[in-house]
């Protein structure tokens, strides 16, 4: 019994490898059923936009803005969009500088 490859050990080789495919194709499954059609995500965006209105449109009526005209939503955009960025500049940030006297280059992230 002077093997160089015992049976036992190819058979537990041949297992991991069967494992290791399996997990391969049910994580390329789940990848592509996570993918949302042209219709999700227009159905997606509708909704977005439909609770801008709820939201951001009486206080532009209340700017004086008359209700489903360009510029009433362009104040709803603007609106949602300055609260966006309040909502994401509260994340900490850090700053970086480097080089030497008289030259430097600071990062902020």
């Amino acid at each position: 019994m002077n093997r160089l490859y015992p049976a036992r050990h190819l058979r537990a080789a041949t297992r991991g490898f069967r494992m290791l495919r399996t997990v391969i194709v049910i994580i390329a499954t789940l990848a592509c059923t996570a993918c949302m059609t042209q219709g999700e995500r227009a159905a997606r965006m509708q909704r977005e936009v439909d609770d801008m209105i709820a939201v951001y449109g009486p206080a532009c009526e209340k700017l004086g803005f008359k209700e489903a005209t360009d510029p009433w939503r362009d104040c709803v955009i603007r609106l949602d969009a300055k609260d966006s960025l309040a909502r994401y500049r509260t994340a900490p940030t850090t700053t970086t500088c480097f080089g030497h006297r008289g030259f430097f280059n600071c990062s902020t992230f």
